[in-house]
């Protein structure tokens, strides 16, 4: 309950310091941890969303390299993060660059569908091989 006086709201002004008021103490605690948690960079996950089967591998010449797949399990969505594993040792991490389902553009293909694809930056697809799909989300930390 106390009050800055003028000098000392002249003096904080000039300052840039932000005077704040309270009249029960737990409200400035409350405050000073939503600032400090809103501080706090947000922590990233990484959750496996499905893993798919290579089955085929098609080399075209201006596209690059495509894969006809079979989803294992879960889903495959456009635009998630992509683990290629050959005998169980990862060999490249990256991004789906197409999904396509008969010829047509799709967003997700679900499980026990199959589908092509391409990957972004990347060719040395065999058969045989394992994509693990991830996507990777940001929870925010607090205190």
């Amino acid at each position: 309950n106390v009050r800055a006086d003028a000098l000392a709201r002249k003096l904080a002004e000039s300052s840039g310091v932000d005077i704040r008021y309270y009249n029960i103490i737990y409200e400035a605690v409350d405050e000073v941890k939503a600032a400090l948690s809103g501080m706090l960079a947000p922590e990233k996950k990484e959750s496996v969303i499905g893993s798919v089967e290579i089955r085929q591998v098609f080399h075209i010449s201006k596209i690059g390299t495509i894969a006809g797949c079979y989803v294992l399990d879960g889903v495959v969505k456009r635009g998630a993060g992509v683990r290629v594993l050959r005998n169980n040792v990862v060999v490249h991490q990256g991004e789906l660059d197409s999904l396509k389902r008969f010829k047509d553009d799709v967003k997700e293909v679900k499980a026990n569908f199959e589908c092509g694809l391409s990957l972004k930056n990347f060719n040395d697809i065999q058969e045989g091989d394992i994509l693990e799909v991830f996507e990777v989300v940001e929870v925010a930390r607090s205190l």
